[in-house]
């Protein structure tokens, strides 16, 4: 469905489904329910009652981020209000067209059917008509008072539901003669509990605030194709890759809640045609708003992780088995590092200056309050004293502004305020606040004892997501996408398990790159994303984040790794390579 609204003094909502071919028209004094304007988002959430009269194919997978729905059902007319990407635990599941059909038929006949249905309001007055068995049949309803006022020639039940936690509630009203109209205005009034209309009334409070930070600074332009953005011959991005003239006219006018844009979405991998991804998501809902864009990205770059498809995590260390370089001649260092967001404040290329300040507040509060060996200090880039810099610097533990890549999709604004580095006592643990993400979870030491490394990771994110949970606040993460991060590559585990290892011949070797695609690996110079190799010393680390457990992909990465230090033996000495790269 697609939502037209009209600014009739901020009441008449209008809800079009062309595949149905009809039109509800909603006014914000229906009983109970304040106004509200219902994103693109949210309406893509389904009508579960809608596709069975279409009998359209939904979506068979589970509505997530949402945490009531409630239905006014009047006379056969569904009229479904969700809170969908704005709210969250909980699940709402499609009913499949194929057994509602099914059900259906088994009982048609003990059903009276109901087609043609209109709905028109005018003022505070509901009009409905529809055929019921060959008859044509009118109704007419206050919507202050929730009474039908004018039946003719038959009423049909009257129903009251809310489809939600709290209550499940249905009463018919009595089925009557014309005769009896007089007696039905005053026995029709539905029967509502005190659960319902509290769910009600939480769910049109939510829809006002979304309504008022929406109307906050939030433009909504009329894109065309001449906005689609240009692309030279030699872009290799997945953003050029998958954006269709299509695609983009579905995502090009949508605005998520927080106000990030599809533009903004994708200006990386124009200003950079030698971007990789190229897109970036501003917030949460960014994914689901601009399904049609990132849902092909996340096949694409995850192995064929589709839409329907559910991650798992495991922080388990105790799982792993072995070790990289158990020798010790090859690795130099080992580091595990994951992203963390808080869900209901943006992701760094759409926050605002407010939700930023927030993220380093809650934050902050929580690692000083870590203990044990996790217990440390915080160091505001902003007010840094210049031995702390120069300190942090021999440490190789501060991090830069953004690059260029960062920059085009606005995670660098505002630099360096609300960003800082915290580390423990024995600086094996940081955490980076307000880099590409609110926060960058990292355990490292020398050598490859891995299974150490991995320990101390999952304590400090528990540590740090017990204060966050206490503070009212919590980390951003569904079942289908994981964890939620700023940069699609990163969804699901956001785990980056890497070592710099030294090896020299295997780098030069014109094979490189497609042994580590073979392995399921990534290499990087020793200076991060984009940079290049000294001395023959690489960054290696798992390519994948998403579809499998944190302890699958440190295993892929110390297994690899293994595999890469033989190569180099086998190289140095002039004997065969291993088996798994022949």
């Amino acid at each position: 469905p697609t939502l037209n609204t009209k600014r009739l003094k901020r009441q008449e909502h209008t809800l079009t489904y062309p595949r149905l071919g009809y039109h509800i028209t909603m006014l914000s004094a229906t009983r109970r329910l304040a106004s509200g304007r219902l994103g693109a988002s949210a309406l893509r959430a389904g009508h579960v009652a809608l596709s069975r009269r279409a009998g359209s194919t939904m979506s068979d997978r589970a509505i997530t981020n949402a945490e009531k729905a409630a239905a006014v059902v009047v006379g056969g007319a569904s009229l479904y209000w969700f809170a969908n990407s704005w709210i969250h635990k909980g699940t709402i599941d499609y009913v499949p067209v194929e057994e509602v059909k099914a059900e259906e038929a088994s009982d048609a006949s003990d059903k009276p059917t109901y087609k043609d249905l209109e709905l028109t309001v005018e003022g505070n007055t509901a009009t409905l008509v529809w055929d019921q068995n060959g008859t044509k049949v009118t109704q007419t309803i206050n919507l202050n008072k929730g009474v039908a006022s004018d039946v003719s020639p038959v009423n049909p039940p009257v129903k009251a539901e809310c489809q939600c936690e709290k209550a499940k509630k249905e009463q018919p009203a009595p089925v009557v003669e014309e005769a009896k109209v007089e007696e039905v205005k005053a026995a029709a009034e539905p029967v509502v509990d005190e659960a319902m209309l509290t769910a009600l009334d939480d769910i049109a409070a939510r829809l006002v605030a979304i309504e008022q930070a929406i109307d906050n600074g939030v433009t909504r332009t009329q894109a065309t194709l001449d906005d689609f953005p240009f692309f030279t011959p030699e872009s290799k991005s997945l953003v050029k890759k998958h954006l269709t003239k299509d695609i983009f006219m579905q995502c090009a006018n949508k605005v998520t809640p927080n106000g990030f844009t599809f533009a903004a979405a994708i200006q990386s991998a124009s200003d950079n045609q030698d971007s990789g991804v190229g897109i970036y998501a501003g917030d949460e809902e960014s994914y689901s708003v601009f399904a049609p864009m990132f849902d092909r990205i996340i096949e694409d770059y995850h192995n064929g992780y589709g839409p329907n498809d559910t991650h798992v995590s495991d922080m388990d260390a105790s799982k792993l088995q072995g070790t990289p370089d158990p020798e010790g001649n090859y690795v130099i260092s080992t580091r595990i590092r994951v992203g963390r967001n808080i869900r209901g404040l943006g992701l760094s290329p759409g926050c605002t200056r407010a939700q930023r300040r927030e993220v380093e507040r809650i934050v902050v509060d929580a690692l000083e309050k870590l203990s044990g060996d996790l217990s440390g200090t915080y160091y505001s880039l902003a007010n840094m004293s210049e031995d702390d810099r120069k300190q942090l610097v021999a440490d190789h533990f501060l991090f830069k502004k953004g690059d260029r890549f960062l920059q085009s999709c606005g995670a660098n604004r505002d630099w360096p305020e609300s960003r800082g580095i915290f580390h423990n006592t024995q600086k094996d643990f940081l955490v980076w606040v307000n880099e590409e993400d609110q926060m960058r979870i990292i355990s490292m030491q020398k050598g490859g004892d891995c299974k150490a490394i991995f320990q101390r990771l999952a304590d400090g994110i528990n540590g740090i997501e017990k204060q966050i949970n206490a503070a009212g606040y919590e980390y951003a993460h569904n079942d289908h996408l994981g964890y939620i991060h700023s940069c699609p590559t990163n969804c699901g585990t956001g785990m980056r398990a890497s070592v710099h290892v030294k090896i020299p011949n295997v780098g030069k070797h014109p094979e490189f790159k497609n042994w580590c695609a073979k392995l399921r690996l990534q290499p990087r110079g020793i200076h991060g994303e984009h940079s290049e190799s000294v001395g023959g010393v690489y960054d290696i680390s798992n390519k994948e984040r998403l579809g499998r457990s944190e302890v699958e992909l440190v295993q892929t990465m110390i297994d690899g790794v293994n595999t890469l230090i033989a190569a180099e033996k086998a190289l140095a000495a002039g004997t065969p390579l291993p088996e798994q790269l022949q």
